[in-house]
């Protein structure tokens, strides 16, 4: 009996090294979204200080959109931002954003400054819109289907890898399936 409780502690060892071996195999900058294959939460924001009009769940309907999240304050927005023009301008994909608990007047300076990409801007203040979409950081992007589902959701900066790689790939795909 003696001898069984001087293996427990090799036992336990190789226990939790498989557990966390296991753990390795996954990819941390993939965080599970609740949404994906979910219809887009309801909103109508507001729009940004100096702007016209805000943003809403109709301005998406009926096509497949990028719906962005960024922030004047976030720093990998910044990062990201020439890639958002980049997209915006090879109009591939309509691009929308959510400037979000951004400071009255911040996000607009921040547009006219670095350029907007964005056909239209909603303000999330005090990120309630956020909440709802799961958001846990700026920037994060969705690429949301013609029936106003979320098909995926980037957590981080859209690079051209992820562009050409991931997200480009999949919204192809959608747009040929709303073809056919």
């Amino acid at each position: 009996m003696s001898r069984l409780f001087l293996f427990l502690p090799l036992v336990f060892f190789v226990v939790m090294a498989l557990y966390f071996g296991l753990g390795l195999r996954e990819d941390p900058s993939e965080i599970p979204s609740q949404l994906i294959d979910r219809e887009l939460p309801e909103f109508d924001l507001p729009p940004i200080e100096g702007f016209e009009t805000g943003l809403s769940n109709a301005d998406l309907a009926g096509q497949v959109s990028l719906l962005n999240v960024f922030g004047s304050w976030c720093p990998p927005c910044a990062i990201e931002h020439p890639m958002l023009m980049q997209i915006s301008r090879s109009g591939v994909v309509p691009v929308y954003g959510v400037d979000w608990k951004d400071p009255p007047g911040a996000g607009t300076a921040w547009l006219e400054r670095n350029g907007n990409p964005y056909r239209r801007v909603g303000d999330d203040p005090d990120g309630r819109l956020a909440i709802d979409l799961g958001i846990t950081g700026a920037p994060e992007t969705f690429i949301v289907d013609r029936d106003g589902r979320v098909r995926y959701r980037h957590v981080g900066i859209i690079t051209e890898e992820v562009w050409d790689g991931t997200l480009r790939p999949l919204v192809e795909h959608l747009q040929a399936e709303e073809g056919a």
